[in-house]
């Protein structure tokens, strides 16, 4: 009966049609608009669009898109997965007139992988980082009144491995473990109105004792102002304070008198409005929340709360059959969520992907963890370096204040460092151990997930696809031993030159087992880290017993499974690309029971 519910449960999520929730949850405002829905599209493969001011509206862009689908998905309304390196969209828009006055900005989710905005053919601005958001204040190139015209240009040239991809392969087919690409749009675009200054960003430091800075960031600064926070817990007020704004900064401390801890299934927000004062003027108002909860690292365990907790996580790439990366809508993300919890895991590594801000909300609401990482280049050069490094700290920047995120990884399996042996490589593996510490110090950080780690990390992060728990055990037996000689799974799990520094062992891969379930579509060339099982009863008797190998690996203090769902060709997901259940999710949550 329960996998009856979840099938009618998912079709249901997913036949219902998205709706205009609030981009950007812990910065949100009353007054704003999507911008999603229909625009005017055109593929500029020739790329003359620049040469030839497409910007000015007087061309005609001969198709239509649904935004926020990038054009190769199904759900934009195009479908068309062959290169097209420069696109074109334009739309009009009219402001509501009670915004008259105010300044208002045009935010962008995500655009991958180069934008370039015009409004009423007036160059607005530009933004590189196909993973990360970007804003423009948009007040001084609308018109007086009536509609106005955003054009935007994306760049995305589909075969250049030095920017940052994800799992989007630069081939025109999709093979192995890469998928279909995205290009241009795929995530909200909105506007907002705002006073004449405004708050950019608030960064929040809790603390378990109560105590709560905010620290805000103004744009167009003026003399006079106060930063104002109001706290509520579940609709009852609970403090408030003011500070003054020097500069363009205010930095605000209050506290709360024994705070109910954000944890596993226990998603404990505190509410909080923010709202940026000149004298009794309010100029701009902002909502959102945090939550109260410490992450340690201490005698090998990880600690949530101060309390031991075993990392179940399981590997979520986030993409979908009629979207790719794009959540076809809120309830999809609830439902993976959901369904996450249902098969007994705690977590989810969100892997080679910046995910959806509501992904993260929810997260938040249900207390569910998340391995956030960074959808990495595949080559090396300087001008690589130089570009995930900006696009990296704007990831850590967009989602710094989310409770759900316990852990931090720049790097995956060495992509776009995978000569170690270059020290120009390897420095930058360390730097950007040490950047993100520097930019957030309350999370642990994995250096490199996988193998070729430094001696700066602080999980010891491997990938190990061994078909049965037995070789588990078999291989690594050293660690009961306390010699730490790990084994290599096709790459060496210490990068040339550097020793083990006595983090804890994260099993961050494992599994893979692949099981196409009867009825639905599979992929001629579908495939499976550790081979095809023919049915249900086989997979899981394989997947207990890997589980009962790492129950006799002490040293091990988390896991997670490869993977959520199929993708595409790669069929080792507990579900379906369409979200079907495999496998029953008690027998699941029993088998996730065995550790702790």
């Amino acid at each position: 009966m329960k996998t009856i519910f979840f099938l009618s449960f998912a079709a249901a999520l997913m036949a219902q049609p998205p709706r205009p929730e609030i981009p950007q949850p812990q910065f949100s405002r009353t007054d704003w608009q999507s911008l999603n829905g229909e625009w005017e599209f055109a593929f500029d493969d020739a790329n003359a669009g620049l040469r030839e001011n497409w910007a000015d509206g007087k061309k005609a862009f001969p198709k239509k898109i649904v935004v926020p689908f990038a054009f190769e998905t199904k759900k934009s309304g195009i479908g068309d997965t062959s290169f097209h390196p420069w696109v074109w969209y334009r739309r009009s828009v009219t402001p509501p007139a009670a915004w008259k006055g105010k300044r208002v900005l045009l935010h962008f989710g995500a655009v991958d992988y180069r934008a370039m905005v015009w409004v009423n053919g007036k160059h607005a601005g530009q933004h590189e980082g196909g993973h990360v958001p970007f804003r423009l204040d948009i007040t001084d190139h609308l018109n007086a009144a009536g509609a106005q015209v955003i054009t935007v240009r994306a760049e995305d040239p589909p075969e250049d491995r030095y920017i940052p991809r994800g799992k989007q392969y630069w081939q025109p087919q999709s093979r192995g473990i890469f998928y279909t690409r995205t290009t241009g749009i795929w995530q909200s675009v909105w506007m907002e109105a705002v006073g004449e200054s405004y708050l950019s960003s608030v960064r929040v430091h809790a603390s378990n004792d109560g105590r709560v800075t905010f620290a805000g960031k103004v744009t167009r600064p003026q003399a006079g102002l106060t930063l104002h926070a109001a706290i509520k817990y579940r609709d009852r007020a609970i403090t408030s304070g003011s500070a003054a704004v020097t500069g363009e900064r205010a930095t605000l401390g209050l506290f709360v008198n024994d705070p109910a801890k954000w944890g596993i299934n226990q998603g404990n927000l505190y509410d909080v409005t923010y709202e940026l004062r000149k004298g009794a003027e309010v100029l701009d108002r902002v909502s959102s929340y945090y939550g109260y909860r410490s992450i340690n690292i201490e005698n090998g365990k990880f600690y949530l709360n101060t309390r031991p907790t075993y990392l179940k996580m399981v590997l979520d790439q986030g993409y979908w059959p009629e979207s790719t990366i794009t959540p076809p809508s809120d309830d999809a993300i609830q439902y993976d969520i959901k369904m996450m919890i249902e098969m007994g895991f705690n977590g989810a590594r969100k892997h080679q992907k910046v995910e959806d801000p509501r992904f993260l909300y929810w997260a938040d609401r249900m207390g569910f963890l998340v391995s956030s990482e960074m959808a990495n280049a595949y080559l090396y050069d300087e001008d690589y370096a130089a570009r995930f490094t900006r696009e990296w700290i704007e990831a850590v920047e967009r989602d710094v204040n989310h409770p759900s995120i316990v852990m931090w990884i720049p790097i995956n399996e060495s992509w776009g460092v995978s000569d170690m042996s270059d020290p120009r490589q390897a420095a930058h593996l360390k730097a950007l151990y040490q950047l993100t510490k520097s930019l957030d110090a309350t999370r642990p950080v994995i250096d490199n997930d996988g193998w070729e780690h430094t001696d700066m990390t602080d999980l010891f992060g491997i990938h190990d696809y061994a078909a049965r728990g037995e070789r588990l055990v078999e291989k690594y037996r050293v660690l009961s031993q306390q010699k730490f000689d790990f084994p290599d799974n096709g790459r060496a799990v210490l990068a040339p030159g550097f020793k083990y520094n006595g983090s804890p062992v994260f099993l961050s891969e494992f599994g893979g087992i692949a099981y196409p379930l009867p009825g639905s579509p599979v992929p001629a060339d579908a495939w499976g880290y550790a081979g095809v099982e023919k049915s249900p009863e086989a997979a899981l008797e394989r997947l207990r017993s890997l589980y009962i190998g790492i129950r006799q690996i002490p040293q091990i203090m988390g896991i997670c499974y490869t993977q959520l769902t199929d993708v595409e060709q790669e069929i080792n997901g507990l579900l379906t690309y369409d979200r079907k259940p495999k496998f029953d999710s008690k027998v699941l949550r029993e088998i996730n029971g065995l550790l702790n």
